[in-house]
C-alpha cells in the first residue's frame, strides 16, 4: 500500500493551487493539465463517494460519529489505489473528530500545510460559502467548527483558522512542510522550490518553471472561464478568484479586521500577518 502525503489547510489558502503545480510537476506535460482531471489525481478526503463503499445507508442516516469512524477506512482505500505515494487535499485540522483520530497516521506518509493570511481569507471563503464577510469571520473563529455535508462531500472538522493553522504547524517535525501563499504568490521559483526539495526530488529549473507557468492564476482562471472547475461551490461565481494578497484593505473594514486580529493574533503574529496598528 502506498502512503498519503497531506495537503492541508484551512479553505481558501492555496490547496488547489498547489495540487495543480504538483501534478503539473510530476506529470510534465507539454501543455497545461485540465484543471478538471485534479479531483481524480489529488483527491479529497470528504468526498462522499469514498464513505459511500462502507456504509451503504442513506447518507441521511448518517450521524457524524459515523463518519468520523469511517475516515481511518477511507484514507486506507484512498491510500491503496496507486503505487506511489498520494496527495490528498484536507481541510481538516490535525486533531480528533468525534472521539477519533482525523488522520490515520498508518497511510501517513507527511504533509505540507499552506497558510496564509486571514484577512484574505474572509473575502474568498466568504464568496465560496454565499456569506457575508461577518458571517464568514464569525464561522472563521469557531472552536471545533465542523462543516456541513453537501451533494459530494461529508461533514468534515474545519475548526478555527487559528485551531486548524496551529494543529498542523505548531510542533515542526520533519515529515511537514510549511508554506505561507503569500510567498507563493511573490516568490514563486524559491517557494515551490522549497517543496519540491522538501520531496526529495532532484532539481530540475526548467521544469519547476514550467509547472509554476501552467498553474499560474491566469491559465487557471482561463481555463475555469471555457469550462468550469468540478470543485468549484455552486453559491460562487467562481472558484479562481484572483490569487492576490492584500486586497483585505480594500475589502475589510476597520471593525472586521480588529475582529480577526483580536480572534486569530497569535498564529498570525507567527507568520507575520498582525497589521501595523492592530
Amino acid at each position: 500500500m502506498s502512503r498519503i502525503i497531506w495537503l492541508a489547510s484551512f479553505p481558501k489558502s492555496g490547496n488547489t493551487w498547489t495540487r495543480i503545480f504538483l501534478l503539473n510537476l510530476f506529470m510534465n506535460p507539454s501543455r497545461p493539465l485540465s484543471i478538471n482531471e485534479v479531483p481524480e489525481m489529488s483527491p479529497s478526503d470528504v468526498a462522499s463517494a469514498w464513505y459511500e463503499m462502507f456504509d451503504k445507508r442513506p447518507r441521511s442516516q448518517w450521524s457524524l460519529g459515523d463518519v468520523a469512524k469511517l475516515r481511518h477506512q477511507v484514507q486506507e482505500e484512498i491510500a491503496s489505489k496507486t503505487p506511489d505515494s498520494i496527495f490528498v487535499k484536507t481541510h481538516s485540522p490535525l486533531l480528533p473528530w468525534q472521539g477519533v483520530p482525523a488522520f490515520n497516521m498508518k497511510v501517513t506518509a507527511g504533509a505540507v500545510c499552506i497558510v496564509r493570511n486571514p484577512l484574505d481569507v474572509v473575502a474568498s471563503y466568504a464568496s465560496h460559502s454565499g456569506l457575508d464577510y461577518d458571517g464568514i469571520i464569525k464561522v472563521m473563529a469557531r472552536e471545533d467548527y465542523t462543516a456541513p455535508g453537501g451533494d459530494d462531500r461529508v461533514p468534515h472538522p474545519i475548526g478555527s483558522w487559528s485551531q486548524n493553522v496551529a494543529s498542523w504547524t505548531a510542533r515542526p517535525h520533519p515529515a511537514m512542510h510549511v508554506m505561507r501563499y503569500e510567498d507563493m504568490v511573490e516568490n514563486p521559483e524559491e517557494t515551490f522550490g522549497k517543496l519540491v526539495a522538501f520531496l526529495r526530488l532532484p532539481p530540475d529549473p526548467d521544469r519547476l518553471k514550467k509547472a509554476i507557468a501552467f498553474s499560474s492564476f491566469d491559465e487557471v482562471q482561463k481555463q475555469e472561464s471555457a469550462g468550469g472547475f468540478e470543485e468549484a461551490s455552486k453559491k460562487a461565481d467562481r472558484f479562481f478568484r484572483g490569487g492576490k494578497t492584500g486586497g483585505w484593505r480594500k475589502e475589510l473594514t476597520p471593525e472586521q479586521v480588529r475582529a480577526v486580529v483580536s480572534v486569530h493574533r497569535e498564529q498570525m503574529a507567527r507568520f507575520g500577518y498582525v497589521p501595523e496598528g492592530y
